[in-house]
């Protein structure tokens, strides 16, 4: 069959900085996810949408033509309003695992499809899957069924979901176009739209530790999502979020879900609870179930939200009475000398946890549940000398001395600290 365009003509297009028309975006995206258009040619297209951009209309026309390469999910028969998160990834975030059930207290289904992760930053599923018995894939009819009774899922997208984006994200991988934003906002939200939830909120990281290193950049990143999911017709909006320190106190997969247990059981540090609740609040208003955050931080104190998290484990096969998985090795990396703890660099915590095996290189590495990193004092802390910052966890103890060289450099003591700043810096609607 002849096709209607040429990409090269189409590659030319956006390499002279010229505006690619709904047609040439719908046929791109098809063809590609055909295999009509080759890698490398759809590598030159993703280098040049890097270097020159897209106009808002565009944007939106690549994330419409991504959605359309597969499957949409429907929501509309659940008795009650739907409302989701995204992260962008960082470093000890755990948020998604306290936050799915504590929304679901306020019913509000919570249709939560999150990943796995890869380099430095932690995946949601890794982290479960650290509990005995509790599975990742389920059916769509499960998936309904679930919101229906319980309230809330956290679960792998289908392979049906958005084909296009799987393809293009493992190729913008390996050719450098990862940080063009039209394709992170178009890879995100063909995703959340296709989902079919009513309400999503965005938790944009801003950092060392996360994809987007400086404040602006996560911002235009920000207003372009929520522009893609306004005109979808998805109430959104966006928090960006401090990820320059490590989220809590722990980076890894099952020290992760102990630590959200602590959380649920109305403890857990301070950070991890108070992004929690701001990030509920804006679901819970997005969805049309305005509640505040008295109320909110309540249903962590008092046990309800913990009573969602053990019925939504136990619904997908998990024990949540069952043992978590311990590393078989630790070692402690301590203080030199008596003071405050001024910086703990996110971007290296994450790298050294990823070296002790808690996350991978290729999507199709293994993890280590109980690898990881657990942090005893957090810049504003005081420490004492020989007294322990960070013990490292693995079950291969030959991986020491490389998470060791990541973490060099990656923390200071002073006399004094400045004090922290909130973690939610800006919000964007």
């Amino acid at each position: 069959m002849s096709e209607p365009f040429d990409v090269v003509d189409v590659i030319r297009t956006k390499r002279d900085r010229g505006l690619l028309s709904d047609a040439q975006i719908d046929w791109v995206v098809d063809a590609y996810t055909r295999g009509v258009v080759a890698e490398e040619q759809m590598a030159a297209l993703a280098m040049a949408i890097l270097l020159n951009g897209m106009q808002r209309d565009e944007i939106a026309r690549w994330t419409g033509a991504m959605i359309d390469s597969g499957e949409r999910m429907d929501f509309t028969s659940l008795s009650r309003p739907t409302a989701d998160k995204h992260s962008t990834g960082g470093v000890g975030d755990k948020i998604t695992l306290p936050l799915a059930p504590l929304v679901a207290v306020f019913d509000v289904a919570v249709p939560q499809l999150s990943g796995r992760g890869l380099g430095h930053t932690g995946g949601t599923l890794d982290k479960l899957e650290s509990i005995p018995g509790w599975r990742a894939s389920l059916s769509n009819a499960e998936m309904l069924a679930q919101l229906d009774d319980v309230g809330a899922v956290i679960c792998a997208a289908g392979a049906g979901l958005a084909p296009a984006d799987k393809k293009l994200y493992a190729l913008r991988d390996v050719t450098g176009t990862v940080e063009a934003i039209p394709l992170i906002a178009s890879s995100i939200m063909s995703k959340k739209i296709a989902e079919g939830t009513g309400a999503l909120v965005l938790d944009v990281k801003v950092g060392s530790g996360a994809f987007m290193k400086e404040l602006d950049q996560a911002r235009e990143l920000a207003r372009t999502m929520v522009g893609l999911g306004t005109d979808a017709g998805v109430r959104t909006v966006a928090l960006l979020t401090d990820m320059s320190v490590p989220l809590g106190r722990t980076a890894g997969n099952a020290l992760e879900v102990r630590e959200s247990v602590e959380v649920l059981d109305g403890g857990g540090p301070r950070d991890v609870v108070d992004l929690t609740v701001a990030l509920a609040v804006e679901m819970l208003a997005a969805a049309g179930r305005p509640v505040g955050e008295d109320e909110v931080r309540a249903a962590l104190a008092d046990g309800r939200a913990m009573d969602v998290w053990r019925r939504m484990i136990a619904a997908q096969g998990g024990d949540p009475d069952a043992p978590l998985p311990t590393a078989r090795h630790t070692r402690d990396v301590v203080a030199d000398r008596d003071g405050v703890v001024d910086r703990l660099d996110a971007y290296s915590v994450g790298v050294a946890a990823w070296r002790l095996g808690a996350g991978r290189s290729r999507k199709e590495d293994p993890v280590q549940a109980g690898a990881g990193i657990e942090i005893h004092a957090r810049p504003g802390e005081t420490v004492r000398a020989g007294t322990p910052v960070l013990t490292l966890h693995t079950d291969t103890p030959e991986r020491f001395d490389r998470a060791l060289e990541a973490l060099d450099g990656a923390w200071t003591v002073a006399q004094d600290a400045p004090a922290r700043g909130p973690v939610v810096l800006d919000r964007i609607d």
